[in-house]
């Protein structure tokens, strides 16, 4: 099978530590050749100044394409577009357009005042604002706050008619989840082109606990395989395995981009990368 295009999500540091972690898992995933790196906001919002800083710097001093996330929460419609311009300012043209998760303690999503109250507000406004490339999530499985899944896919339609131009999904765990995910899209008429999440599970504790937040499933196998082989000092190995494999399954079923959760942990997304076939191209000569 022909090497599949790949991008890659960071998060912005929010300590010295956090800064050397960001850029050695530059230096490691840069030579893949990603198409784009996104750079996300913390829940609530927090760290809008910091995905600011951390965008421009990347795309200073990477060489890599970088894209903003952008949501709606704790700003004014004007203080939101205020940052896509900036991003647009620094040369960031890519946006990944979200609602965003409520802040902490809050329960529920509830619009700013002045604020958008959805994503789609927020990509309209953007489309109308300048020449981004946006971006949008998807939901595989059933949003925790959808009426059902038929509501996903009615709703990921109405942001690409809204001016997306792709969506990239929460990540999953066996490859035909996004497969009937992408069936249901195209028979809903959706032809935006849509990225598989994948999350190379480095922690399975942690993994299986944000799954359970955001109501995405695993098979019960899936914990049993990762008990025992935390017990042998294997869960990086079965880890690799078990990503390389369900993405292969992708690519046979003719997805052709991958969009890799890398938690600033560079090093089983890369392994994952080589095993499907992404050899190094370049070499960073550029950090900050």
């Amino acid at each position: 099978m022909t090497a599949p295009t790949i991008s890659f999500e960071f998060f912005p540091p929010q300590s010295l530590e956090a800064s050397f972690r960001l850029w050695d898992t530059v230096q490691v995933l840069a030579p893949l050749a990603p198409r784009f790196v996104s750079v996300t906001y913390g829940a609530g919002g927090t760290t809008r100044d910091l995905t600011r800083d951390a965008v421009a710097t990347l795309h200073k001093n990477s060489g890599l394409n970088v894209a903003a996330h952008l949501t709606c929460v704790n700003a004014t419609q004007e203080e939101t577009l205020a940052i896509a311009d900036s991003f647009a300012e620094a040369g960031v043209k890519e946006i990944v357009a979200l609602r965003g998760d409520p802040p902490k303690g809050a329960g529920k999503f509830t619009p700013y005042p002045g604020g958008f109250a959805n994503s789609l507000e927020l990509i309209t406004a953007l489309k109308n604002r300048g020449d981004f490339l946006i971006r949008v999530g998807a939901y595989p499985e059933k949003h925790p706050e959808a009426t059902d899944h038929a509501a996903d896919v009615e709703y990921l339609k109405r942001k690409f008619d809204a001016g997306a131009d792709e969506a990239i999904t929460q990540f999953f765990f066996e490859a035909e989840t996004f497969l009937r995910f992408r069936d249901a899209c195209a028979k809903a008429g959706i032809e935006g082109k849509i990225l598989p999440g994948i999350q190379p599970i480095g922690n399975w504790k942690g993994i299986r606990n944000f799954a359970k937040r955001c109501d995405a499933t695993f098979p019960a196998w899936l914990e049993d395989a990762f008990e025992k082989a935390d017990r042998d000092d294997r869960a990086d190995l079965l880890a690799t395995a078990l990503c390389t494999e369900m993405c292969s399954e992708l690519m046979a079923e003719g997805v052709d981009s991958l969009h890799f959760y890398t938690l600033n942990k560079p090093e089983l997304t890369r392994d994952v990368c080589h095993a499907l076939g992404v050899t190094p191209q370049a070499k960073l000569e550029k950090v900050a």
